[in-house]
């Protein structure tokens, strides 16, 4: 198991949000390079299939487009993506070396049916790939909001302790709060040209 080095504020992460439109084909994925101490170093693109499998594929290729040995882990906004584009974070941990966490901001009783329903002749690859993303765990922040993690590579105590350095307020730390908004807003962009 890596170590998160929480005693350093210059701790770099990359948090990754995604935006998309339920009538587009794609979704748009942003890329943040942020220290613990809230400065962003560098930002990233990428774009993944609605109803797809390639949304791990999309991750791994924006961390290689940064060209950057300096980001000790990877925030996910949610490993459910782009109309249940699936991310394996188990692959992603294997493949960068570094922890992986995926953050989800409600509770859930699974999306089973949603799957056989959406996808009537291929749901079980679909299946699969959720059985594989295995349980969330509850934290309760510092703000006192709770959040729901999967994680690969590191311990649910240094997450705990990563989330709360990084959450100003409410439930969404700041690296995937500056993500999200920079996703919202390429999303409305690509739409207007």
């Amino acid at each position: 198991m890596n170590i998160l080095h929480l005693e350093k504020k210059g701790i770099r992460g990359l948090a990754i949000a995604e935006s998309f439109k339920p009538t587009s084909t794609t979704s748009i994925f942003s890329g943040v390079v942020m220290r613990r101490d809230f400065i962003i170093d560098d930002f990233v693109f990428g774009i993944a299939t609605l109803r797809g499998n390639d949304a791990t594929d999309t991750i791994l290729k924006m961390y290689e487009n940064l060209h950057r040995s300096d980001i000790e882990y990877v925030l996910i906004s949610g490993l459910i993506v782009s109309m249940y584009n699936f991310i394996d974070i188990e692959k992603l941990f294997d493949l960068l070396k570094i922890p992986i966490i995926g953050i989800t901001y409600n509770d859930s009783l699974g999306i089973e049916s949603a799957l056989k329903y959406h996808f009537p002749d291929s749901f079980e690859s679909k299946i699969n790939a959720y059985r594989k993303l295995g349980t969330r765990k509850k934290i309760t922040l510092k703000t006192s909001y709770d959040v729901f993690i999967r994680k690969e590579g590191c311990s649910l105590t240094d997450v705990q302790h990563l989330l709360d350095s990084l959450t100003l307020q409410g439930a969404v730390p700041e690296p995937i709060r500056v993500s999200q908004l920079l996703a919202k807003k390429l999303l409305e962009q690509r739409l207007s040209f």
